[in-house]
């Protein structure tokens, strides 16, 4: 047997404590892991909101749902709330489900848009379960067997991030995970290969390794520093670059099974409801306001009792031209960053973990393993990217200078024949892997206003009358399977899910 490999994680949180759960629950005895950081620096968290995914993952590490979401007095979430980003006024649920139920091949939404047209349609957010519960405040795990409709939905949490990485901690160190405390204050690289080959802490202590995990956050002080891998910059875009964050207390009323997410004059807020109080935020682009305007603008806007200042976060939109670099492996914050509007931070951390899981190199990096860890990376990245992209895009408002740079400047090619699909005939570009799959662009491309100039011609085969039958029928149905859900509170508690005190 060869030993095992020595893999050393630079900084904690939640992207480093999740490789080490992951490395420690998927490869014992194949590598040797020690994580290093220090409680000095922190955690990012501000309370954070997820997509559906992490389950996955905390189910294959053997975490019952029930015990996570007490540790980090979590919520459930059926989808994001958007406000004001067509145009003032404006409102829709971006779903994690389905709209309807496709027929013979064509997507949902073609039927809608022909019985839409023809006047014998209702709001296309009332053919969607998760939508029409998250509005009544009400949440039921869906059914092992029921029929399409009842599991026609997935869900996410909600939850203090700052507890979470605590938590992964105990698994990992009672897995074998060494934790040592520290700063790292110097890096040794092997002078033919490049390859690391040993930190210096600031103690004096000398770690060696064979394979280095970059979760340092925005200082990537091994793939940034040591390694100096390329900053692709996506500001030109994406231009928001700092969040005032501040806590406050619940307020009365129930507790929202969604992220609320509502356009400002220079950026949007965020609104995450916890068990024992609520997450908010600014996210900005400093170009078209200050940060004092925005600690104003965001205590302004808060419907609790601030328990803290407002906290500025700065960062950059973009990613690493390569994330991988020799045998340095960054994942999340090192790796890249793109803004929370779509809870989109711990699921690409996610991605590259099992993703490294799958490549993980026995002693010798095949640089063809390498290679295919950073397409990866690099196709989640992107892809969110283009979609973040289509939120500030797809918009009608001119009352700001924010949001006349974002409805006018120029799109990736990507984004661009995304649209064009779209406009044109209300197609998604399909695909097999990646996050926000044809329901996501639905909810976006419709409830920012974009409607395509026609829809696919097979939708005009069923007779008028029919057609109405078939709508009002799954919309009554819904409306019926919702009634009959507990509140989101209640449905905590019957889960054994409440942690508050």
């Amino acid at each position: 047997m060869t030993d095992p490999v020595r893999v050393v994680i630079v900084g904690g949180g939640t992207a480093g404590w999740m490789a080490a759960s992951a490395l420690a629950r998927f490869l014992p005895g194949v590598a040797d892991v020690r994580l290093i950081e220090s409680e000095d620096i922190g955690i990012v968290g501000v309370g954070e909101a997820t997509l559906p995914h992490l389950r996955a993952f905390l189910q294959r590490l053997g975490i019952p749902e029930a015990e996570m979401m007490r540790a980090t007095n979590a919520t459930y979430k059926l989808g994001i709330d958007f406000r004001d980003f067509g145009r003032i006024g404006d409102r829709y649920i971006h779903p994690f489900g389905a709209y309807g139920v496709d027929l013979a091949g064509v997507g949902f939404h073609h039927y809608w848009l022909r019985a839409s047209a023809e006047g014998r349609a209702r709001g296309i957010e009332d053919y969607s379960l998760p939508i029409v519960a998250a509005r009544a405040n009400r949440f039921a795990l869906p059914p092992t067997d029921g029929d399409f409709l009842s599991t026609s939905y997935g869900w996410a949490y909600q939850f203090d991030a700052t507890k979470l990485a605590p938590m992964l901690r105990g698994y990992s160190e009672a897995r074998g995970v060494t934790r040592t405390e520290g700063r790292v204050t110097g890096v040794a690289r092997d002078g033919e290969s490049g390859n690391v080959t040993e930190l210096v802490l600031e103690s004096g202590e000398r770690v060696a390794g064979d394979l280095f995990i970059d979760c340092s956050g925005f200082r990537a002080l091994l793939i940034g520093g040591a390694m100096d891998a390329a900053w692709e910059d996506w500001s030109h875009w994406l231009p928001c670059d700092r969040a005032a964050a501040l806590p406050a207390t619940s307020p009365e009323g129930p507790i929202e099974p969604y992220t609320r997410a509502t356009a400002m004059g220079a950026g949007w807020r965020w609104r995450i409801p916890l068990q024992h109080r609520v997450g908010n935020g600014y996210v900005f682009s400093s170009n078209f306001l200050s940060e004092d305007a925005a600690c104003d603008a965001i205590l302004g806007a808060v419907d609790g009792t601030p328990i803290a200042d407002p906290r500025i976060l700065r960062f950059r939109a973009g990613r690493r031209r390569e994330s991988w670099v020799g045998n340095v492996v960054s994942i999340g914050l090192a790796s890249g960053f793109l803004e929370p509007l779509e809870s989109t931070s711990i699921h690409l951390a996610q991605t590259a973990v099992m993703r490294l899981i799958e490549l993980f190199p026995e002693r010798q990096i095949d640089p063809a393993d390498r290679a295919a860890f950073n397409a990866t990376v690099d196709y989640e990245y992107d892809r969110v990217r283009d979609f973040l992209i289509l939120h500030y895009h797809a918009t009608t408002r001119d009352d700001s200078e924010f949001w006349n740079h974002v409805r006018t400047m120029a799109l990736p090619d990507s984004l661009a024949g995304k649209l064009e699909l779209w406009r044109d005939a209300g197609r998604i570009e399909t695909y097999g892997e990646g996050l926000f799959l044809e329901p996501s662009w639905v909810a976006v491309y419709l409830g920012q206003g974009m409607m395509p100039q026609r829809y696919d011609p097979r939708a005009d085969n069923p007779a008028p009358a029919a057609l109405k039958r078939a709508l009002d029928d799954i919309a009554d149905t819904i409306r019926s399977r919702v009634a009959a859900m507990p509140d989101h509170e209640a449905a905590l508690r019957a889960q054994g899910a409440w942690g508050a005190a």
